[in-house]
């Protein structure tokens, strides 16, 4: 899922809008920052899901540079996985990604829009993963149906979407604007609601109506702070440019200058130089049976 219109940061792969494809550098490095600071969630999400045997099909829908691909094949060492994303860049990355992990074997990669009427063949597997690419569908419900028609059955769909963006910095940061981070992401609400609607969305119904068993549902919290606060700094300037690009016309100028402050890399006031961060936020997990 690669969000083209800045409403980033995304989590997980590349959605499936050719106007919203976007093979971006910057949006790669966000997601590889999120795949390495939320390593332990997702390897606690691998592990939790209710298989009834090891999978050896997986498909991975919005791979993007490959989180979701690589946790399921370290978690499933006899799995191959079918890894499928709207965007070449991102694909390319997940390919060397697995050579140089050794895995190259286990892995093929698809280049599709699942936006369309028609899907490419993608196996018959008996897991699909979709991390934070399903509320990018702009026909949620044929996506649904897609999945259901792709599995075995008795295979299990497991939809992981996150609760809303990630905070960084404390709610009394900055010191001459306290509040400002919950500003930003208020400023860019009504973008969401227009380009992104089915985000925080509860796909326990959508998954019911398109004839999945919703067989369990699980809410993590993720609170993220201390020994790797070099990756979180960079994951945090780099979340909050983005953000920047759709909250700045409705951030009055006082908050614009002490956000501008926060991402100066060489400034004294970056965020890179900051000690408090943490990563906060949740996420949720339903896992679907086809019947």
């Amino acid at each position: 899922m690669t969000p083209g219109h800045e409403h980033t940061p995304h989590h997980g792969g590349s959605h499936g809008h050719h106007h919203e494809q976007h093979d971006d550098s910057g949006q790669a490095e966000i997601l590889d920052l999120d795949a390495e600071v939320l390593a332990e969630h997702i390897a606690d999400i691998t592990a939790w899901l209710p298989l009834k045997a090891e999978p050896r099909q997986i498909v991975d829908l919005g791979c993007g540079t490959g989180a979701g691909t690589f946790a399921l094949l370290e978690r499933f060492p006899d799995a191959h996985v079918t890894a499928v994303d709207t965007s070449a860049g991102h694909l390319q990355l997940l390919r060397e990604k697995a050579c140089a992990r050794g895995v190259q074997d286990r892995v093929r990669t698809v280049q599709a829009d699942l936006d369309t009427d028609h899907w490419p063949d993608l196996g018959t597997p008996d897991l699909v993963w979709a991390s934070a690419s399903m509320h990018h569908m702009a026909h949620p419900t044929r996506a649904l149906a897609g999945v259901h028609e792709l599995l075995v059955p008795g295979g299990l769909f497991a939809v992981v979407e996150l609760d809303g963006f990630p905070r960084f910095l404390p709610a009394d940061a900055p010191e001459e604007r306290p509040g400002l981070e919950e500003r930003a992401h208020a400023a860019t609400d009504s973008f969401h609601a227009e380009h992104v609607p089915h985000r925080g969305a509860d796909w326990g119904p959508m998954l019911t109506a398109a004839r999945f068993a919703v067989e369990d549902e699980r809410t993590i919290t993720v609170n993220i702070a201390g020994s790797r606060s070099e990756t979180i700094g960079r994951y945090a300037l780099g979340s909050l440019q983005r953000i920047r690009g759709v909250a700045a016309p409705a951030l009055d100028a006082a908050d614009l200058a002490a956000l501008d402050e926060l991402l100066d890399e060489s400034g004294p006031k970056s965020i890179l130089r900051r000690d408090d961060l943490a990563v906060r936020t949740e996420r949720t997990v339903w896992a679907a049976r086809r019947a």
